[in-house]
């Protein structure tokens, strides 16, 4: 119950409410009892009057009014805390889930790197539902019948002490069985888990990645994949429900001879008149009402332990180091005629060796600036400092002489305007994607960017226009039109940085043309960093940084890393070469 516990902690903002479902809990699980007790007094009444001719009409009238009283105020009172208790249920799930998501918007990109987003979305999942569930059952049903099976052994106790141990003593055996019961189906439910984490994981990826799948025929092998674990799965929950049904039986049992005990005692100590009918009658409706949250228990309990296990993981996550905070109500300023400088900087990953070692280098006011390097060298590294995405592992970055560590990651980024590789759009509409960046735009302003972009044309020959939904990460669009998408949000932002990270590496020669003339209208005036592997997005740029094996080994314009020997010219020449080679082969010269 540690979890738990630690959920209903930091749900502090709720407590009032539990505050008002426990009085009600309290007072309607009292009532309750009301009907059994005035049952016992209206049998009485009206066996001293079949024997003795003592009893009376009003007295019995009474009785039974105020017993139908009594339990309508309890059944409305009942039905009020059910109904608060959907509500406090409610609120605690819509509280766990802003709390998890706020807290995985403060996460690091390290731990992006290294997770499944369809894991992480299915543990949110199944740590809110658990506990949901939990919390739900527990205000509706288990706190009213555990205060019920108190006041009943209570009143037992009172009418005759045998009669209440024997139905006191089959409390703690139920709950030793079905706590035995609910530690196993504990620990096979960990398993379960990380198997069904990796099976929605990897379910997710396939989706994401159908027409991969689709592409090289991997149909049939994720399928047999994720059908093998869902069998692993399925014999996880038989081996659960084998041990739940052995310990059922044994609770059963249990129940059924102490209820024997209790029938002969009752009846016999009613048959020696050392209780009266009424009295047996009392005795009897306790002892059923007592049963109710016995056969409940072991649901209980094993709710108990789902939600103890949801709530582990999901406690997991919440307990992760926050190394950004979003919710900062000061504007950032935007900083006019910015410069980025690396002093000294090197980084590398928990699991890897050095990415970027002691590197220096300065990058001046509305400058052009290349990352040039092979695949792994540390250029999307360096693109990911400058975003305040990584920390670096020494050294500094300065933005215009600030050091980052004094700027918080909000006042980084919102100078900062991206272009991806990767086509990095939601599955809305064309108007909030470009205005992603900048909310408040008027539909001006969007249309003017689309232009500046060479969109607008394509975007109004959509059916609805800038209203026009685009599909998962815009798989309704064509290659270029998602790239110019990306520029006009881009554009729209107007940040004095501009980050390209490999904008046209993806794009036919036409689309690339289209894409490229939108990038110059975008690179003016801008401080621009480009990551390319093409030299034809590179070849107007004023400065180039050449990175090989996480050090800076060439530096300078790309006329004279041209004439220098280094990987630059090695890679220019290799594209020459290529491009004579075909202007050869079809006689173009």
């Amino acid at each position: 119950m540690k979890n738990i516990i630690k959920i209903l902690r930091i749900s502090k903002p709720l407590h009032g409410l539990l505050a008002i479902i426990g009085t009600l809990v309290v007072i309607s699980s009292a009532l309750q009892l009301a009907v059994p007790l005035f049952s016992k007094f209206i049998v009485d009444e009206i066996v001293a009057q079949v024997e003795n001719d003592a009893g009376s009409l009003n007295r019995l009238i009474i009785l039974i009014i105020v017993a139908f009283i009594m339990n309508s105020i309890g059944v409305f009172l009942t039905s009020i805390s059910s109904r608060v208790g959907d509500h406090f249920a409610g609120k605690v799930r819509q509280f766990l889930t802003e709390k998890f998501y706020d807290k995985v918007l403060t996460l690091p990109q390290s731990y992006f790197d290294g997770q499944l987003s369809g894991k992480i979305v299915n543990q949110l999942n199944r740590g809110i539902f658990t506990i949901y569930n939990f919390l739900n059952t527990a205000s509706n049903f288990v706190v009213p019948m555990f205060l019920q099976s108190i006041f009943t052994i209570v009143i037992l106790t009172y009418y005759n002490i045998s009669i209440a141990f024997f139905t006191f003593i089959l409390f703690p055996i139920y709950l030793v069985l079905s706590y035995y019961s609910s530690v196993k189906w504990g620990k096979e439910e960990v398993k379960k888990n990380k198997l069904e984490d990796i099976t929605r994981g990897r379910i997710n990826e396939v989706i994401y990645n159908i027409r991969l799948v689709k592409g090289f025929t991997r149909e049939l092998a994720e399928y047999n994949s994720v059908s093998q674990n869902l069998t692993k799965i399925n014999k996880i929950y038989a081996k659960q429900s084998s041990t739940f049904h052995k310990f059922d039986f044994a609770r059963n049992m249990s129940l059924v001879i102490i209820l024997f005990a209790i029938n002969v005692l009752v009846f016999y100590n009613t048959f020696i008149g050392v209780l009266t009918i009424g009295e047996m009658v009392l005795i009897l409706q306790l002892f059923n009402q007592a049963r109710i949250p016995l056969f409940a228990m072991s649901f209980i309990l094993t709710q108990i332990q789902q939600a103890e296990q949801g709530s582990r993981e999901y406690l997991e996550i919440l307990h992760l180091k926050s190394t950004e905070n979003y919710d900062i109500k000061s504007k950032s300023k935007i900083v006019k005629d910015p410069s980025i400088e690396f002093r000294n900087v090197s980084f590398k990953y928990e699991e890897s060796g050095m990415i970027l070692d002691n590197v220096s280098f300065t990058m001046n006011p509305n400058e052009k600036v290349a990352l040039v390097g092979h695949s792994g060298a540390g250029k999307s590294t360096i693109v990911n400092l400058i975003m305040k995405l990584y920390t670096p592992t020494g050294g500094e970055l300065y933005l215009k002489n600030k050091p980052y560590s004094d700027l918080t990651h909000k006042s980084v980024r919102d100078n900062i305007a991206l272009v991806f590789q990767e086509n990095e759009l939601f599955s809305s509409t064309i108007r909030e994607n470009v205005a992603y960046g900048k909310p408040n735009s008027t539909e001006k302003e969007i249309i003017e960017s689309l232009k500046l972009a060479n969109a607008y044309d394509f975007v109004m020959k959509f059916a609805k226009g800038l209203d026009s939904e685009i599909g998962e990460r815009g798989v309704k669009l064509s290659g270029g039109q998602k790239q110019r998408i990306q520029i006009a949000r881009a554009i729209l932002k107007n940040a004095p940085i501009l980050i390209l990270d490999e904008a046209t590496s993806s794009l036919d020669a036409k689309s690339e043309k289209e894409v490229q003339e939108a990038l110059e209208r975008l690179m003016e005036n801008r401080l621009t960093i480009i990551i390319a592997h093409r030299f034809s997005t590179i070849q107007n740029v004023n400065k180039i940084i050449v990175i090989e094996n996480g050090k800076i080994s060439n530096y300078g314009t790309p006329k004279e890393l041209s004439t220098q020997k280094g990987l630059y010219s090695e890679l220019l020449h290799y594209q020459i070469d290529g491009n004579q080679k075909l202007l050869d082969q079809f006689e173009l010269h």
